[in-house]
């Protein structure tokens, strides 16, 4: 069999492994976004080289690792898809330099796959597909006496305990109680040529860590979308260009030699980014993947298989990133992105109730804004199953609320219990004046601070702690057990307003919670 047909081969075995496991390895993807596409990124990263192998004619060793740099650097999808393609060009280089493809040969392609690899990342993090790879590096350095089937089958054995290790090294996959998805599905390519060098048949797949709850709700990337690209022309400065892309966002990696340089960045602008690409050559395979997407349809996936199927859901509409773990935390299926001057609509809430579907009978929402509870009924009565809506007209509300909630009860019943534990709440609010404005004959001058208490204005002043220290006393003007406050973007410290607080109200329990709600520094609340 001459090299290109076992080339070929082997590649066709590494990608039948990986599309075995391809879903899985998506729903363990966590790090660095949980967007669920790193078994999906590796598979189309591998299938573009299995395809240009069965496109070329190379006839020698080193045009054939030419052949394959290109088409993995070309094809490279996602972070790990770029990895990826650094550590098919460390081992191509080395092996087309190599006289015999023995143990000893696959020890130093292996070396030198995770030398590129380490060297493609501005900042490597370990407990990844980068530990991995240098640890099979490890292994086979100390197997070169083995076969090359033996040696093979001894990196799997590695690559195995290495992935199941991946928890003690990277907090966010500790958290999440998965393993790295990057480095599992490296071994399940490497299962798969350790497979074909031995001429065994391919091996189910391999059982990976079950995916708990901790691992659905993930906070999203700080940007939206992952853009990559290819540049190709003269002279191409991977450094120059780097420098440049940096300031766009970040998992930037820019890699590739002067003729062509592959660029991934998790960004906000992607045009800018595609901007200096075009700036510094010709560019082409752009992939431009909307990562907020694609963590919903994850999240959506995974609760379908993690969650078991229950009476009743909750749809709730939350602004702040804080706010939505607080909302998924205390049980809400679903949290829509919503509040002021961003009001969810009619189709959206309807949306958000039709996925829990599969997972609940019935449902509850939650609309926490005056400007919200018309469109969730509408959407209660569009739905096709029974959906009661509590006309929560705040954050506040809708925390409170939920705590109330019995996924086993109806939504009916479910309603019921919540709007009587809305009864004891009182809500108030710090927001700022953006114009010179009287509201309930409070003025407020254009950046002030404005406070209000179940909805109308109360205070105004150029201070926050005194604003928002009247607005607490007068929801604390009736005697309260729990003071609840929601931190909004870029709130004002609070550590004065706290001791006031725990002093003037010994026995108050004061709960703090990050909540990252725009346009109110502070939200509060008081039962």
């Amino acid at each position: 069999m001459s090299e290109l047909e076992t080339v070929r081969g082997l590649a066709r075995a590494a990608l039948a492994s990986l599309e075995a496991s391809r879903q899985r390895i998506d729903d363990l993807n966590v790090y660095p976004v949980p967007d669920g596409d790193t078994g999906t990124n590796l598979t189309l990263t591998v299938r573009g080289v299995v395809e240009a192998l069965d496109a070329t004619s190379a006839g020698d060793r080193a045009a054939l690792a030419r052949e394959v740099t290109r088409a993995a650097l070309m094809s490279a999808r996602g972070n790990s898809g770029v990895i990826l393609s650094q550590i098919v060009r460390g081992a191509a280089e080395v092996l087309a330099g190599a006289g015999t493809v023995d143990s000893a040969a696959l020890a130093q392609a292996f070396r030198g796959a995770a030398d590129a690899a380490y060297a493609a990342i501005r900042k490597p993090v370990e407990g990844t597909m980068l530990t991995v790879i240098r640890e099979l590096a490890e292994e086979a350095v100390d197997r070169t006496a083995d076969s090359p089937a033996d040696l093979l089958e001894a990196l799997v054995r590695r690559g195995e305990d290495a992935v199941a290790r991946t928890p003690e090294q990277l907090e966010i996959l500790r958290e999440a109680g998965v393993v790295d998805a990057g480095a599992a599905g490296l071994v399940e390519l490497v299962r798969g040529i350790a497979a074909a060098v031995a001429g065994a048949e391919l091996p189910q797949p391999a059982k990976l860590s079950e995916v708990p709850q901790e691992a659905v709700h993930l906070e999203p990337s700080q940007y939206r979308y992952c853009t990559t690209f290819v540049i190709e022309g003269e002279d191409l400065e991977a450094d120059a260009l780097e420098r440049e892309l940096e300031r766009l966002g970040d998992s930037l990696m820019v890699v590739g030699d002067r003729s062509a340089l592959k660029v991934h960045v998790h960004t906000d602008d992607p045009g800018a980014a595609l901007s200096l690409g075009t700036g510094a050559g010709i560019i082409e395979g752009v992939e431009i993947a909307d990562m907020r997407r694609q963590t919903e349809e994850r999240e959506e996936r995974l609760l379908e298989a993690v969650l078991p199927r229950v009476r009743c859901a909750v749809v709730a509409v939350a602004a702040g990133e804080g706010n939505r773990r607080l909302f998924e935390r205390l049980g809400a299926a679903r949290v829509i992105e919503g509040g002021q001057s961003m009001n969810p609509s009619t189709a959206d809430l309807l949306e958000a109730v039709e996925a829990t579907g599969q997972a609940a009978e019935e449902a509850v929402l939650l609309p926490d804004n005056p400007n919200v509870v018309l469109a969730a009924g509408q959407a209660a009565r569009l739905a096709g199953r029974p959906v009661e809506v509590v006309p929560t007209r705040s954050l506040q509300a809708g925390l409170a609320a939920l705590v109330a909630f019995n996924p086993e009860r109806s939504a009916e019943e479910n309603a019921a219990e919540m709007n009587s534990a809305l009864e004891g709440l009182a809500t108030g609010e710090v927001t700022v004046a953006s114009r010179y404005a009287s509201v309930d004959g409070i003025a407020a001058r254009e950046g002030e601070f404005l406070g209000l208490l179940d909805e109308k204005a109360v205070v105004a002043g150029p201070s926050f702690p005194e604003v928002a220290r009247a607005v607490a006393e007068g929801l604390l003007a009736e005697p309260r057990d729990l003071l609840t406050l929601l931190t909004g973007q870029d709130a004002p410290p609070l550590d004065g307003l706290l001791g006031e607080l725990a002093e003037g109200h010994p026995g108050l329990e004061i709960d703090v919670q990050e909540g990252g709600q725009p346009h109110y520094p502070l939200l509060l609340s008081a039962e």
